[in-house]
């Protein structure tokens, strides 16, 4: 997506929103996107409002609602369509609280799953669910993965939940396939985008997800503090947990009168993190900038580039075929953290998650930053080859 007649920034350009991009290099948008000057600002407009006393509140009300529409443009929804929450968790549990869990009491789940989501659906064991894993990484291809999803679908499922990128390997999963699998045989949809949005297009109707989550804090650039749920239109239903803010109007103030807000606000609790909501609206205002097909194309580029570089070296990574990668490449290793604090003493910032250390690319990376976090592993491994040597 890119502002309506605004030219498409290039990566050099949409780095210099970046000004700590000069002295580290920033693999970990993963775990935790890169801070910008578009954040800086928005905070301090934050701190700002702050001094308007009661009438903040307006301000920031205003700010949730930019954040609803900010993140329906990125997904090619409507804003009625799109709930804050505090985390993916929460809009995990939103969704499964909605499901009359009888006949149908069965959730098909990855074992590529985040394991917060895969939690949630667990726990719903109280209420007589089962959770079905299928194991569905990415890795064996498209045609496997529907299979593995398909084999496990029944007319006693529920809910399929399947992540568009997984956290660990990388590896995007042909939800839309998927989807028509569930939909066939009566199944709602989760998908969890976390890994996703911000660097790859993104529509929900082309998914055929009923429910979608992702949150502010990775690859959208903002923080931690908020995430959104998508609702199909037509599948809203009355969550178990709620608050003011899923009222019709959230300001009547009336304790004695439980109604539910007619769209997927009513998915909404109590107040949302409003720094985080400010830094959410940042992130998404650079994203806006930008053609997804693009940063997908070039952050492709950058995993295939570091791969080759990688291999050549002798180290091994999660086989992900390139049209199948996320925006990460996971990198075995024996000592993960090891290996992430010593790239972290090279100012080079990873995300580790055993057993792989994962390198991340976004659109303002580039190929030098590919250079160094190669050069950095290579150095590393040279260490450790060299204290085998002397133990010897």
């Amino acid at each position: 997506m890119t502002l309506a007649g605004a030219p498409e920034p290039s990566p050099a350009k949409f780095r210099r929103r970046f000004p700590a991009l000069d002295a580290t290099v920033h693999l970990a948008s993963c775990s935790l996107g890169a801070r910008s000057d578009a954040l800086d600002a928005a905070l301090a407009r934050m701190l700002d409002a702050m001094t308007a006393g009661e009438a903040a509140w307006s301000q920031f009300e205003a700010e949730a609602e930019r954040c609803r529409r900010g993140f329906a443009a990125l997904i090619g929804a409507d804003a009625e369509q799109v709930a804050l929450l505090p985390n993916a968790s929460i809009g995990a549990y939103q969704v499964i609280s909605t499901l009359k869990l009888g006949q149908r009491d069965t959730i098909v789940a990855s074992v590529g799953e985040f394991p917060s989501v895969a939690h949630v659906w667990l726990a719903q064991h109280r209420h007589g669910a089962r959770v079905r894993f299928v194991d569905a990484p990415g890795a064996a291809g498209r045609d496997a993965d529907e299979a593995a999803y398909a084999a496990a679908v029944d007319a006693r499922t529920a809910l399929v939940s399947v992540p568009l990128v997984t956290y660990l390997h990388g590896a995007a999963l042909p939800v839309s396939d998927i989807a028509r699998t569930a939909h066939a045989h009566g199944a709602a949809v989760f998908v969890d985008a976390y890994q996703a949005i911000g660097v790859r297009p993104v529509d929900v109707a082309d998914l055929e997800c009923d429910f979608l989550v992702a949150g502010a804090a990775k690859y959208m650039l903002g923080l931690p503090g908020v995430a959104f749920l998508y609702v199909r239109e037509g599948t809203e239903l009355d969550p178990v947990l709620t608050g003011w803010f899923g009222r019709v109007d959230p300001f009547a103030f009336d304790p004695r009168r439980l109604d539910f807000a007619p769209n997927a606000r009513r998915y909404e609790i109590g107040t949302p993190d409003v720094g985080a909501l400010y830094a959410a609206s940042a992130g998404m205002s650079l994203l806006a900038e930008l053609d997804m097909h693009e940063v997908q194309r070039h952050v492709g580029a950058l995993t295939v580039l570091a791969a080759d570089r990688l291999s050549a070296c002798g180290e091994r990574f999660a086989a992900i075929a390139p049209d199948r990668r996320g925006a990460h490449l996971a990198l075995f290793d024996d000592d993960p953290d090891e290996l992430a604090g010593w790239l972290a003493r090279c100012g080079i910032s990873v995300s580790p998650r055993h057993p792989f250390v994962r390198l991340s690319f976004h659109y303002f990376n580039d190929a030098r930053d590919v250079d160094a976090v190669c050069a950095a592993v290579e150095r590393f491994g040279a260490r450790d080859r060299g204290r085998t040597a002397v133990r010897a």
